[in-house]
């Protein structure tokens, strides 16, 4: 299926919270340029099978995934997606590095979300140049 038929029937929080702006610190730290837009990506592991993901945080360099039940660490995943510009797809390999688990109160309501943060490994065909001219042309955090 493709991935633009998954937008619809996904429904992506866009109120997580915000923990306001970076330290000077922190910011010097990133080692690529980034941006936070909610879109869905499809995931492939050839143990865990496929799923689809809220993608968020992305850079070149990878991405946060939101998803209830995150793939174990340093499971070898394939994600596909489009540029949310829609100049291309993009198909990378990475590795599962880490596990979020973030509870917090929003206008008196508890919520939760989960993810996992994925460490680009590979492109594959041109998608890394995609990637790159995507996150040249939108806004991007540090």
């Amino acid at each position: 299926m493709p991935i633009s038929n998954l937008d619809a029937r996904i429904s992506a929080p866009t109120d997580l919270p915000n923990d306001g702006p970076e330290t000077p610190e922190a910011s010097q730290r990133r080692e690529h340029l980034r941006f936070d837009k909610v879109f869905a990506v499809r995931v492939e592991s050839l143990l865990f099978g496929d799923l689809v993901c809220i993608a968020r945080n992305v850079s070149a360099g990878g991405m946060f995934l939101e998803v209830a039940d995150p793939l174990p660490l340093g499971a070898t995943v394939r994600i596909c997606f489009p540029v949310p510009d829609g100049s291309g797809e993009v198909v990378a390999v990475g590795e599962v590095k880490n596990h979020y688990f973030i509870n917090y109160v929003q206008s008196g309501v508890t919520k939760a979300v989960a993810g996992m943060a994925v460490r680009f490994t590979s492109f594959e065909s041109d998608s890394h140049r995609i990637l790159e001219d995507c996150l040249g042309r939108l806004r991007v955090l540090h």
